[in-house]
């Protein structure tokens, strides 16, 4: 039996990227839209998301938190969308997919806070370093190429592409011209348009 897949999220959160990756895989799942400050704070949801926020799915028995680890799940669990690369480059995968996530959203936001890490020490012991390091780093990889992970478009890129183009979005980082042409195309893939025009429906709803 097939099982349940489930997807929590609101139309203006981190879940657009869950979203288009659920898109990509081409497999059936409902949305349920949760509100900030009351269905994200019930008993019942907390129990599946202790931190009160989106996105989140339920896969069967499983639950999975935190963006970047859903897209790495999902790619996972449906290998027969051909999400996750090939072993040989299962470690541009990953490194490009974290670094995102673990350097390049807590620079981006940190930067648009006013904050900066503007000591030696600090630069050494944050992981990220700086912002300027942190965005020249990727574009640095970037440059030049379609996709993060060897030759063909992977759940990385769903989660890279989403971050620069939101940061490119609201000017929160520059527009480099390796970000603009590597994020571009992958905007208009078949999927990342679906799950636009149902996020669109569903802020059209005032859900």
């Amino acid at each position: 039996m097939t099982k349940e897949l489930i997807f929590y999220t609101n139309p203006q959160s981190r879940g657009a990227i869950v979203h288009w990756m659920l898109e990509e895989i081409g497999q059936p799942y409902s949305v349920r839209v949760l509100e900030y400050d009351t269905t994200m704070k019930t008993p019942e949801y907390l129990g599946i998301n202790p931190m009160g926020k989106v996105p989140a799915i339920q896969h069967g028995d499983v639950v999975v938190t935190e963006a970047a680890a859903i897209c790495a799940y999902l790619a996972d669990a449906f290998p027969q969308a051909g999400l996750a690369p090939a072993l040989e480059n299962r470690g541009e995968y990953y490194r490009w997919l974290f670094f995102a996530a673990a350097c390049g959203e807590p620079a981006m936001f940190d930067n648009a806070a006013g904050w900066k890490a503007d000591t030696a020490d600090l630069q050494r012991s944050i992981g990220y370093g700086t912002f300027e390091m942190t965005f020249d780093t990727l574009a640095g990889w970037l440059a030049g190429r379609s996709y993060v992970a060897g030759d063909r478009f992977s759940a990385a890129d769903v989660y890279v592409a989403s971050l620069l183009n939101l940061g490119m979005d609201f000017n929160l980082i520059p527009r480099k011209p390796e970000f603009e042409a590597y994020v571009a195309p992958l905007l208009e893939r078949p999927a990342k348009k679906r799950a636009d025009a149902m996020i669109q429906g569903l802020m059209a709803q005032g859900v």
